[in-house]
């Protein structure tokens, strides 16, 4: 390990303050360091394992793929892209899809999308898009542009223009907002993940829906982080009963391969045309094969088990010694804790479980299809890490 780390600090760019583990190797929600101790993963990559690690039937479309075409351009046609793209479009009414690596690429492509949709329906002075205060949007300078955080903004100006931040919660706030400096869109997420796990309040959701649909400004949801059923539902806007306009996602998606895609409804699916926006390694055959192993078995039961095993959480964490609150929704669950958050993570890595944090909460992301008992033996480290 200590061979390792020294080879890390010396070639990888410091961009990471990584925990003192190698990992390397699992199987669902369990991971082993290089010792072969053994740890329940609560992490899933930052929400990405969805069936945890080495998943079989995953595995199994991957390899297939491989033994076939690992890549080809966007310039010819591909089974697995469009069959992804056709099930993303059945599971939600959405029309058509972009493909792209990443959630700020997706976050990236629907801004593009949203710049053109009002500048050609309003003119191009209709430009601005309206994000939350505390949302987290991305890492490129348009994304970081997009985050309600300015924590993220000091050292990196100056970035794109043409975003406003109105408060989470506050819908007058964000009308006023959106009319005031000639709104082409507003971008929510319906749980801010990386803002502390603060789900927004059914009644903004809504209204805010109705007000872009009035206004004629596109609706943009990042379901970067809440999608592919991390939050009980396909996506978390289906929680909602909205439609928006426009839904980036990608993380659980591809399964532990790189993918994004962007999602566009009936007012948006024709704004991109030729050379208006392009990727050469989205919608890659082998990323596309197992996300479809993915998105094809998010169905209702597991669905349910996602709502199930959340509940169980909650009420054993709720009320518990040294626990202030918790928030989230489905297995995206922020615990604010009387004791720094990193001590916390700290001790439950001690113990043998991985969590996350965000801001001041310990996070927890843990794979879709946990098994419940290792799931609340999990908690149950939490808990103990907590006093």
């Amino acid at each position: 390990m200590s061979e390792l780390k020294t080879i890390d600090r010396e070639y990888i760019a410091n961009t990471y303050a990584r925990f003192p583990v190698e990992l390397v190797s699992g199987k669902g929600s369990l991971v082993y360091d290089a010792e072969g101790r053994e740890y329940i993963d609560m992490g899933s990559g930052i929400g990405v394992t969805a069936f945890g690690i080495a998943d079989d039937a995953w595995k199994a479309a991957v390899t297939a793929q491989l033994e076939k075409l690992q890549h080809m351009s966007n310039l010819y046609y591909t089974e697995p892209c469009a069959m992804l793209a056709k099930l993303l479009c059945e599971k939600t009414g959405m029309k058509k899809v972009f493909f792209c690596n990443s959630g700020a690429e997706a976050n990236e492509g629907a801004i593009k999308a949203a710049r053109k949709y009002a500048a050609e329906k309003k003119g191009p002075e209709y430009f601005t898009i309206v994000t939350l205060v505390n949302s987290f949007h991305g890492r490129t300078l348009t994304t970081l542009a997009a985050t309600g955080q300015d924590h993220y903004h000091e050292l990196f100006q100056p970035l794109t223009p043409g975003f406003v931040h109105a408060p989470a919660n506050d819908l007058e706030a964000v009308k006023a907002a959106a009319l005031q400096n000639k709104a082409a869109a507003v971008m929510i997420e319906c749980v801010q993940g990386e803002g502390g796990v603060i789900p927004m309040e059914k009644d903004f959701v809504t209204g805010l829906a109705d007000f872009c649909r009035a206004q004629d400004i596109l609706l943009l949801v990042d379901e970067v982080q809440t999608g592919n059923g991390r939050t009980g539902a396909l996506y978390a806007y289906m929680n909602y009963g909205i439609r928006p306009d426009v839904v980036s996602t990608a993380k659980g998606l591809g399964g532990g391969l790189p993918l994004g895609a962007v999602l566009f409804g009936e007012k948006t699916e024709f704004t991109l045309g030729a050379g208006d926006h392009g990727s050469t390694f989205g919608g890659n055959p082998v990323c596309c094969a197992g996300a479809l192993s993915v998105l094809s078995r998010i169905d209702d039961a597991l669905l349910e088990g996602v709502r199930k095993k959340s509940a169980m959480v909650f009420d054993a964490l709720r009320g518990a010694p040294g626990v202030e609150s918790v928030t989230g929704m489905g297995l995206m669950i922020g615990i604010k804790t009387a004791k720094p958050a990193g001590d916390v993570v700290k001790a439950c890595m001690e113990n043998g479980v991985l969590c996350l944090t965000a801001k001041d909460k310990v996070r927890l992301l843990p794979a879709l299809n946990i098994p419940e008992d290792l799931l609340m033996k999990a908690v149950d480290v939490i808990k103990g890490a907590c006093v």
